[in-house]
């Protein structure tokens, strides 16, 4: 058989490797032009602040488009953000099959019903240990160990390799809500060797030594910090970590203390958790509309905001402009969460608002009050020893991370080691190899409603804009060259000084124009707009320093 038309399985990463967020990959069966796809995560990064106005970041599916009457369905891991969020904007385009399990499902609802999204998606339920087949691949979910309940790694199985997508993991054997990971399946895995296997893998911790803390370990430390607080104890967590939740009403609890949330994000996570059964046994929830109403020291309030976002629960205690909720000096804040890369200057500057009224503010560099959910190195040697891969693809993490990963597998003896970043095709069966850049692959911005690619967002104009500020000039001129309405101006975003203003400037350096150019040069629009805007730069520059960003329009009358 010709090399072109002999069955292979492919790996190519489309969003999350090379970076943090905006999982999405494609897996791919059969001859190199007639294959057959299934794809793995849809998820989003977060617009910072080199991006203003764009809220959310995700893969441009633009490949799977190309392809898409051979693109078979989306199995999702879990229900981060980074894994899920883009799924209700990109996905009603294919019209294919989810596959989630009952707590991402009803993520997926909820979420559709808030943000008020009329295109739907066909969602089927799938089941840890009960494989199901799509097209010609064959995929069996694997509970694992995360920050979020029902989270999965995906043994696929093609006829020609089989491969072991991890998802978000870690080794944790004592976990809260969640089962521990399936170590005995992923032994087995090992143990099956009819197929070579291809491991993808979660490369977050690449770079740190050890074991990540369990689950278990932050509800002792949070218990005690809980227990010995005189006032109040506020916490902020990921609203996603049910499992974290459940550990600070389960220490509330014992300290006979009862529990206020505050945050929509929670309120929706812990309904749906309580609906499936999670939340068995716990004592009651109250809202904040019963903060005021229990004793200051039997109280713990678990709120939202633990990124630092402006108008969630704990950024308006700090201002002090929360309509139901306060803090007064003593009482105890803890962060039990890390600030997600570009988000530390937020979270900071509300722990100074809190640290400023006397509130004790307590953060994962005080206590073990948070961990990741992601396998440090021991945990991936572990893991290689037990599923035996003859390929190790990292994913999941910026270059930093990526090639820490891949040292590690080389040192472990894994025979095939392959560096991809997003847009390479990698062969992973038979005869393992990456072809780079072999796909298009990009970035679409969520700017209000509107989905965009980059160069249509507009935003390479907003940064010139903050950068230098707005002059706008408008005038009028008559056929002989005389000035007959205007200038009028708009002048947005520079300085101002009590020497000299800027506003003047402007005006001066239009009405010398004026009067240095002739009559007839005047009267040809494109001639006078350049010879306004040279001197306004120029005069506003050698004043202020910047080039300020001009628009003159001259209109003939």
């Amino acid at each position: 058989m010709a090399k072109n038309q002999r069955d292979e399985l492919v790996f190519v990463p489309l969003g999350g490797v090379g970076e943090i967020g905006m999982n999405m990959g494609a897996y791919g069966f059969g001859p190199e032009r007639s294959r057959k796809w299934i794809v793995v995560d849809c998820g989003v990064s977060f617009g910072g602040p080199d991006l203003p106005g764009i809220e959310l970041i995700m893969a441009n599916p633009e490949f799977l488009e190309e392809n898409a009457d051979d693109v078979l369905g989306l199995v999702l891991t879990h229900s981060h953000e980074d894994h899920y969020g883009a799924v209700l904007d990109l996905w009603p385009v294919f019209d294919k099959p989810v596959y989630a399990t009952p707590f991402t499902a009803a993520m997926l609802a909820a979420k559709r019903a808030g943000d008020g999204i009329v295109e739907n998606v066909d969602v089927r339920i799938m089941r840890p240990g009960k494989p199901f087949t799509v097209g010609p691949f064959t995929i069996e979910p694997i509970n694992v160990a995360h920050s979020i309940p029902e989270s999965n790694s995906l043994l696929i199985t093609t006829p020609v390799g089989r491969v072991l997508h991890t998802g978000d993991w870690k080794l944790d054997p004592t976990p809260v809500v969640n089962a521990p990971t399936d170590v005995a399946r992923l032994q087995a895995i090992g143990d099956e060797t009819d197929l070579p296997l291809a491991l993808v893998c979660d490369s977050t911790n690449a770079l740190k030594d050890g074991e990540s803390p369990s689950e278990a370990e932050i509800g002792a430390t949070l218990a005690a910090l809980i227990a010995e607080a005189p006032h109040r104890v506020a916490v902020t967590t990921f609203a996603s970590n049910v499992g974290r939740v459940v550990s600070i009403v389960r220490a509330a609890h014992q300290a006979g203390r009862q529990v206020v949330l505050s945050g929509r994000s929670l309120h929706r996570i812990m309904g749906i958790a309580k609906e499936l059964g999670m939340l068995e046994g716990l004592p009651t929830l109250h809202d904040q509309d019963a903060y005021k109403t229990i004793a200051r020291d039997k109280c713990v309030l678990i709120c939202t905001g633990s990124q630092g976002e402006a108008r969630a629960a704990i950024a308006r205690i700090a201002r002090g402009d929360h309509p139901v909720i306060d803090l007064n000096a003593g009482d105890r804040m803890i962060f039990s969460s890390w600030a997600i890369p570009g988000n530390e200057r937020e979270v900071i500057d509300i722990q100074n608002l809190l640290i400023d009224k006397g509130i004790e503010v307590i953060t994962q560099n005080d206590a073990l009050v948070h961990v990741t959910g992601h396998p440090r190195r021991e945990e991936l040697r572990r893991l290689y020893s037990w599923v035996k891969p003859q390929v190790l693809v990292p994913v999941h993490g910026e270059a930093v991370h990526l090639t820490a990963h891949a040292k590690l597998g080389r040192e472990a003896g894994i025979p095939n080691v392959c560096e991809a970043r997003n847009g390479d095709m990698v062969r992973l069966f038979p005869e393992p190899m990456a072809f780079p850049s072999e796909v298009r692959t990009g970035e679409l911005y969520l700017d209000g409603l509107v989905l965009c690619t980059p160069e249509e967002s507009g935003v390479k104009g907003r940064r010139r804009l903050s950068f230098g500020g707005m002059i706008v000039v408008s005038l009028a001129v008559n056929s002989n060259g005389q000035v007959v309405s205007g200038p009028d101006y708009v002048i947005e975003g520079l300085p101002e000084t009590e020497d000299e203003s800027l506003v003047e400037i402007v005006e001066d350096a239009v009405t010398g124009t004026i009067k240095s150019l002739p009559p007839k040069r005047r009267t040809d629009p494109d001639v006078f707009s350049s010879a306004l805007f040279k001197a306004i730069r120029n005069e506003v520059n050698a004043f202020w320093g910047r080039k300020p960003n001009v628009n003159v329009f001259v209109h003939r009358v």
